[in-house]
């Protein structure tokens, strides 16, 4: 059986400026080897909840655990330094002055002291790790952003750490660096069976990097799960727009199906016996056209992707579409289509 790494228990954080809570009542767990990435816009709490796990902060309610250690709680406070938590940060926050080497080996200075061969070895190590071997002797400012963040990660494992925590690493990087350094991070963490919580805005990053997620929202935990069951069935209107950027369609209650301008559907709804009217949820990937000059939707854009076109359609009442389809056929502006849903089974979000 896995055991949990982190423990969160009914934590709360208030700020004394603000009339809100910046955390209600979060519960989570991380098992050992396992990434969480915490997932939600600017302002939801999930960089407050990281430096209350890592000890910057205090919660007002609750506890949290560290490998079964109670760390912070109404009986226990357990100081930054002595929890065995590695952190990096989003501004990298390596030394100026210090070479790769040196600013790795600077979390080692206990062992360094007492047994410094070992720790010339995690260091040596901990290169080799982010392959920044041939880089020992070199100072942050001549290094890329992407190299600099290797460092910064290896500073962070070189002492073994029960639980990295990692702040919106990657945001300061370009973005074909941040796509490469993402599946870069898992790898590593994966590889030293490291416990992670990864917190990010990009959904993609959460998507690609973690086992989990965890979707923030106002301070609370809008839902806890695998990062396909949040992308296939989410669990609230929130979610579905912030993970899926999906569609929302108006639709109203037929028996056991939602009809819609598009097409009736069978629908997940929270409360299948409550509501008559409802929005359901169509992702871009599952709308497909086809050209039709009595068709119920007319092509208002088009961005051409790469690998896809992205299309933003007016059905017949007004309501907006996006869909993403392959490169062929394409579909002139101000063109009429045949809007149809390839998925059967939508998620449906219930009007208040």
């Amino acid at each position: 059986m896995t055991q949990n790494i982190v423990q969160v228990e009914k934590v709360c954080k208030r700020f004394s400026q603000t009339h809100t809570s910046a955390l209600d009542e979060v519960t989570l767990s991380v098992g050992e080897g396992k990434l969480l990435a915490l997932l939600g816009p600017s302002g939801c709490g999930k960089t407050t909840l990281l430096r209350l796990i890592a000890g910057f902060d205090r919660p007002d309610e609750g506890t949290i655990a560290i490998a079964g250690r109670p760390v912070a709680g109404s009986s226990a406070w357990v100081p930054p330094e002595r929890r065995r938590v590695g952190m990096v940060f989003q501004e990298f926050a390596l030394f100026p002055h210090l070479t790769v080497t040196e600013n790795i080996a600077f979390g080692l200075q206990d062992l360094r002291k007492k047994q410094p061969a070992v720790a010339k070895e995690r260091v040596r190590d901990a290169i080799a790790l982010v392959e920044l071997d041939g880089f020992q002797n070199r100072y942050p400012h001549e290094l890329s952003g992407g190299q600099r963040q290797r460092v910064a990660l290896a500073r962070a494992l070189a002492p073994r750490p029960l639980l990295v925590l990692l702040d919106e690493p990657l945001s300061n990087l370009d973005v074909q660096v941040r796509v490469y350094l993402r599946h870069e991070i898992r790898k590593i963490l994966k590889a030293t069976g490291t416990t992670a919580i990864f917190v990010t805005h990009d959904r993609e990053e959460a998507l690609a990097i973690s086992d989990t997620i965890g979707v923030m929202r106002d301070g609370r935990l809008e839902q806890l799960d695998t990062p396909e069951r949040i992308y296939q069935e989410p669990a609230s209107r929130f979610v579905a727009q912030f993970v899926t950027q999906a569609n929302f369609l108006h639709a109203r209650r037929n028996g056991k199906l939602w009809e819609t301008e598009v097409g009736s559907f069978y629908g997940r709804a929270a409360k299948e016996d409550e509501g008559e009217r409802a929005e359901v949820m169509i992702r871009e990937e599952d709308v497909a056209i086809s050209p039709d000059e009595t068709g119920n939707a007319m092509v208002c854009d088009r961005q051409f992707l790469g690998r896809e076109h992205r299309y933003a359609l007016m059905t017949s009442s007004g309501q907006q579409l996006y869909a993403r389809i392959p490169h062929t056929p394409v579909f002139e502006v101000g063109s009429r289509v045949r809007v149809s849903i390839v998925a059967d089974n939508l998620a449906v979000f219930l009007s208040q």
